[in-house]
């Protein structure tokens, strides 16, 4: 059997509800952190042998690279602007006997200045995910945020947002890390130890044009 991810929060390819985003639609400001945050289900099977832990990832591939318009009135942000990768979820070190999360079991709620980074509730140790760049500088939100925080793409952005759930079998029971990694942290880790990899994807917007 091939190494699978699957969801019972959304349908592989289809929009993801706003229980699991961060950020949804408002009146005013087009825009609210007002989403219930919540980590969607995720399970995987058919790890191969010789599997000793587990890495799951959640990246956004379609993030600006440049903030300038973002959310301003007035501007949208093309479709064809270049795009960086900007991480929800960060977590390692998972042992090959957990095979699925539980919705909420990571996350249930915004938390303003982050989640800790190190141990997880479901296991593993948790890295930061780039709300710590995002909501810095802002006095109610700023802060290290660990685990995962969900979709809020810009509401000006002509681009519907993919978020795709990766899980990597490893053949190392550990990848070492500790602090305040990334996703670029832990591939370079993982480099040389991939079983396998799979994921299952989701996608999002806030342009009412869109929607």
């Amino acid at each position: 059997m091939a190494f699978a991810v699957e969801t019972t929060s959304f349908e592989d390819g289809a929009p993801i509800p706003e229980l699991y985003a961060f950020g949804v639609k408002a009146e005013v400001g087009h825009a609210a952190a007002e989403g219930g945050n919540k980590n969607p289900h995720l399970r995987w099977s058919g790890a191969p042998e010789g599997t000793q832990s587990f890495v799951v990832l959640c990246i956004d591939p379609d993030v600006p690279t440049v903030f300038d318009d973002v959310g301003v009135e007035g501007k949208t942000l093309s479709a064809s602007m270049p795009r960086q990768d900007f991480d929800h979820w960060v977590l390692v070190d998972l042992p090959p006997s957990t095979t699925e999360i539980a919705e909420g079991a990571a996350s249930d709620g915004i938390t303003p200045k982050g989640k800790p980074t190190g141990p997880s509730p479901v296991g593993g140790i948790t890295g930061k995910n780039d709300y710590t760049m995002f909501m810095a500088g802002d006095p109610d939100m700023g802060g290290t945020y660990g685990g995962y925080d969900g979709p809020f793409p810009p509401w000006n952005d002509e681009l519907v947002h993919r978020y795709q759930f990766r899980v990597l079998a490893l053949d190392v029971p550990t990848l070492g890390l500790s602090g305040d990694f990334g996703s670029a942290e832990v591939l370079k880790a993982a480099e040389g130890h991939v079983l396998a990899s799979a994921q299952v994807e989701g996608t999002y917007t806030l342009n009412p044009e869109l929607a």
